[in-house]
């Protein structure tokens, strides 16, 4: 079976320099004075991933680790024959399958007892291993989101080894969900979000490191609070997606199974910035799914429509298809990672 550990230490976080702090700070001061609705908070900061047969359930030093420049300068090279619409590419996939939402335990025990009638050598000994670290919002508007990320990812080579060191790199999420009869759930991003106005969208969002460092102020949160808490983290990493399509879509946890991890992607629109892309199924009809979108949910600032597409829309989905300039980066690498994977089996 594929699980999922990680290494949460401070020394997976961003690395810092005066001049970068202080172009970090007058990026967000211009941000939240033009869009004051903005506001800053803790995210989880992705080192590396490595996807390894180890019993060990978190990676040792001394083993092999895939740090995200390197996987992004091997999608850097793909991409190169693909052309430049491809903003954004699968680095690693998995058919780890993994669920945390306490409001699906059957579907959970569903999966569970799926996943054990296959051969054991398949999964038994494969294990997603993350290296994380702490960064925030404010962080990632001033260095992966910055005019100045080409430069910051110069200076990172030169001085660290390491194209992302001065990078904030927080960790996303994003659900590919399926209603019963088949549809593919997108959302139009409205006009008072950060990024991709108006494009369409996943649901998706961030893990928060607040739910595992409960009744501590988001700026109060460290790492040394999260020594020990590593299977707290990876529980909210699945638990997180879940959540966000509560929020944006407003189908409650009951109606869904729990999250297949498909991969991790990453956004090259954002300098590298990654996402998990995980599959969700949910037990809802297209209409249903629609009629609970519409009732509005927490997070209904966050869309202006809900879209359907089949699956096998999705499967022939790619830069040739007139829909594609419509999606964001997120979507993009989802509906990319979806073709790769199929976890449905279709």
């Amino acid at each position: 079976m594929c699980n999922s550990s990680c290494k949460s230490l401070s020394r997976f976080n961003r690395r810092s320099a005066p001049e970068v702090e202080k172009h970090i700070e007058a990026v967000w001061k211009d941000r939240v004075t033009r869009e004051p609705w903005l506001f800053n908070g803790a995210k989880f900061r992705l080192r590396s991933a490595e996807l390894s047969t180890s019993t060990n359930c978190v990676a040792g030093d001394e083993a092999a680790q895939t740090s995200i420049s390197e996987m992004a300068e091997r999608e850097n090279q793909l991409a190169a024959h693909r052309g430049k619409e491809a903003c954004l590419t699968p680095v690693l996939t998995s058919s780890a399958n993994a669920g945390c939402c306490r409001d699906t335990a059957k579907e959970t025990q569903r999966d569970t007892n799926t996943v054990s009638s296959r051969k054991p050598s398949e999964y038994q000994k494969v294990v997603l291993s993350l290296q994380l670290g702490l960064t925030c919002y404010k962080d990632f508007l001033g260095t992966n989101w910055s005019q100045e990320a080409v430069s910051l990812q110069r200076r990172g080579e030169v001085e660290f080894g390491d194209p992302q060191a001065l990078l904030a790199q927080p960790l996303g999420v994003g659900a590919v969900l399926v209603t019963s009869d088949g549809q593919v759930v997108l959302l139009q991003r409205s006009q008072r979000v950060a990024e991709a106005v108006g494009l369409l969208d996943i649901p998706g969002g961030h893990p928060e490191p607040k739910a595992v460092c409960q009744g501590v102020s988001e700026e109060a949160i460290n790492v040394d609070l999260m020594q020990g808490c590593e299977e707290a983290v990876v529980a909210e990493l699945f638990s997180s997606v879940c959540a966000e399509v509560r929020d944006e879509v407003n189908v409650p946890l009951s109606f869904l199974s729990a999250p297949v991890l498909m991969g991790i992607a990453l956004n090259h629109t954002s300098a590298g910035r990654p996402s998990a892309e995980f599959y969700i199924r949910c037990s809802l009809t297209m209409e249903e799914v629609k009629d609970f979108y519409w009732r509005g949910g927490p997070e209904a600032h966050e869309s202006t429509d809900i879209v359907f597409l089949s699956r096998g829309e999705m499967l022939q989905l790619d830069e040739s298809a007139s829909l594609w300039s419509e999606l964001c980066p997120s979507a993009k690498g989802a509906v990319l990672l979806y073709r790769l994977v199929r976890p449905d089996g279709v």
